[in-house]
């Protein structure tokens, strides 16, 4: 059965990580996502291609994994003819999405103002580091800056002397995610309206929006949060302890979990009144996990998990990469994956993790070959003849 998105059809400008990611998860939704890239291939292709653990062939891991189920078709959008080639692919799509700097899409006109002169219900997307207006839109800006900058960094790690990015680039990825958001939510109101519009994110403004409830915090007391590690300023036990071999994650976040707990733990200490509240439990932090990771040491990581879950304690165990890709939820799920190269070779992947009741059937093609499909897809979406198509290879405005 075709994806939900099947029918949508995407120009995929993008490069390094935030867009790419993007358009990776509305191609893996059944966009027919066509990859425009320039002669030489996008900048990412060149990452990991000669590390011979990280690569097949000369294509990369970011590659391979950010660009799967897209075709690929390469342009040269700095010339008067491959701008007309591209027109003509606009004519017939739905969505440009884009991650360039703030003003290069005015300057290679692929902006929405201009490519809505060629298709007025072209929707544009292009993500950025500070998006497309402001003071500070024209400053260069990747993941980590993205996250120092929204104060994200800051409520990260254990200390306020030792500020940490998060361990996965959620300013890229956070970005991507809510690019895809804006596309789908500008698709449906075409519908409504029949026009096109622009979708514009900044990676500043998504890890603002991700601290979500922090923000609010200081907005009730002016305090800065400050960075706890694995607890929480409201919730204990909720934390990362040690088992006999290895460490687990607790979080209990009611007082019924709080009962449940302590009749797995059966700790005689934890029974003072004073920790049967909330508050009470905050107040006594400090107690509460002295004899919790004295208890836990005793006995493996699955002991307790077995335990835990018949007691309806939410907990589970810190898993390497390793650890978790053998994980029987996330395998039931489909979210381990055999990731094809275009010669045929696999290896293991994330899948996808928007799960659809009807539209269910989920298909992995692999990351395109550079320019692999330009000449099927002049032919059959724009009606170009091979002696046109022959012309503008030799004119060197498609490879």
């Amino acid at each position: 059965m075709p994806g939900p998105l099947n029918g949508v059809r995407i120009l995929d400008l993008t490069h390094m990580v935030s867009g790419p990611f993007a358009g990776m998860m509305l191609a893996d939704m059944g966009a027919d996502t066509i990859k425009v890239e320039p002669l030489y291939g996008e900048g990412t292709r060149k990452w990991c291609q000669d590390d011979p653990e990280m690569s097949i062939e000369g294509m990369g891991v970011y590659f391979m994994t950010l660009n799967r189920n897209k075709q690929s078709v390469a342009v040269n959008l700095k010339d008067e003819q491959g701008m007309a080639v591209f027109h003509d692919l606009v004519r017939v799509s739905d969505v440009v999405l884009s991650n360039f700097s703030a003003g290069v899409p005015e300057r290679l006109g692929i902006d929405f103002e201009s490519l809505s002169r060629v298709n007025p219900r072209i929707i544009t997307c292009c993500v950025n580091g500070y998006g497309s207006d402001g003071p500070d839109n024209q400053r260069p800006a990747f993941d980590i800056v993205a996250q120092a900058t929204s104060g994200m960094m800051s409520v990260t790690g254990t200390d306020e002397d030792h500020p940490v990015r998060a361990g996965t680039p959620i300013g890229d990825i956070g970005a991507g995610i809510f690019a895809v958001t804006g596309i789908l939510a500008a698709i449906i109101d075409r519908q409504r309206s029949g026009a096109g519009q622009h979708v514009d994110v900044s990676m500043l403004d998504c890890q603002w929006s991700l601290l979500n409830y922090l923000v609010s915090m200081y907005g009730f007391n002016g305090q800065d949060p400050v960075p706890m590690g694995n607890s929480h300023a409201v919730h204990v036990p909720y934390n990362t302890y040690p088992t006999a071999d290895g460490f687990i994650v607790i979080a209990v976040l009611t007082d019924e979990f709080w009962s449940n707990l302590k009749h797995v733990l059966q700790c005689p200490e934890l029974d003072d009144p004073r920790f049967s509240s909330p508050a009470g439990r905050v107040a006594g932090r400090q107690f509460i996990e002295i004899h919790m990771n004295r208890i836990l040491q005793k006995h493996d990581t699955a002991h307790w998990l077995d335990l835990l879950r018949e007691n309806r304690v939410p907990a589970g165990p810190v898993n390497t990469i390793s650890q978790a890709i053998k994980d029987p939820q996330l395998l039931y799920r489909n979210m381990v994956i055999d990731l094809p190269h275009p010669n045929g070779e696999t290896r293991k992947a994330a899948g996808n993790p928007v799960k659809m009741s009807r539209s269910a059937d989920e298909h992995f093609a692999p990351a395109p070959l550079l320019g692999q499909d330009t000449d099927r897809v002049l032919a059959e979406l724009l009606d170009y003849d091979e002696g046109r198509i022959n012309e503008l290879r030799e004119n060197q405005v498609i490879a």
